[in-house]
């Protein structure tokens, strides 16, 4: 084998091993019968949420998750794979969900959430949680209740002096 093509394939396999251990979340998804046009629809979907979405070889895939410590994952590097990356734990699983639910060809396969294997069931469990945003402003919202439930009763206990 030529040299070049030997340090080739060992630097894409760091590469990815590196996608892995730095994402917070890493999908695996089988993208066999999609059309170019919905591939591209799926890219643009997942860019605009700020993950990457890559096809690599099995074999060099599979070599980075065993290098990775992610021995479980070389089961579901298997066939036409895809890897979406991102550092937002439930992003990339809400919105393969969300296309795999408009395209029957796309299938969830698994992947490694905060660095455990998992699933696709965990997958599907994730694409149904709110982004970070959402769970921001849901926080916020459970902070600011109790104060202002305080506040009201403050008032009401002011207004009840007031009267007396």
């Amino acid at each position: 084998m030529n040299q070049s093509v030997l340090e080739q394939k060992q630097s894409k396999v760091v590469e990815i091993k590196d996608k892995l251990a730095d994402a917070s979340s890493s999908v695996v998804v089988e993208y066999r019968g999609l059309s170019v046009a919905e591939i591209t629809e799926l890219r643009r979907n997942l860019r605009a949420e700020g993950i990457e979405f890559k096809v690599y070889k099995n074999k060099l895939a599979q070599r980075a998750a065993e290098e990775a410590g992610l021995g479980d994952l070389v089961e579901q590097l298997t066939g036409p794979n895809a890897i979406a990356f991102s550092t937002d734990t439930v992003a990339p699983s809400r919105v393969l969900a969300e296309f795999a639910k408009k395209h029957k060809a796309l299938t969830l396969k698994g992947g490694v959430v905060e660095g455990k294997v998992v699933g696709p069931e965990t997958i599907e469990t994730l694409s149904k949680l709110p982004n970070r945003e959402g769970m921001l402003s849901m926080l916020v919202g459970m902070l600011q209740s109790p104060i202002r439930n305080f506040a009201y009763a403050v008032s009401q206990v002011a207004g009840q002096s007031e009267e007396n």
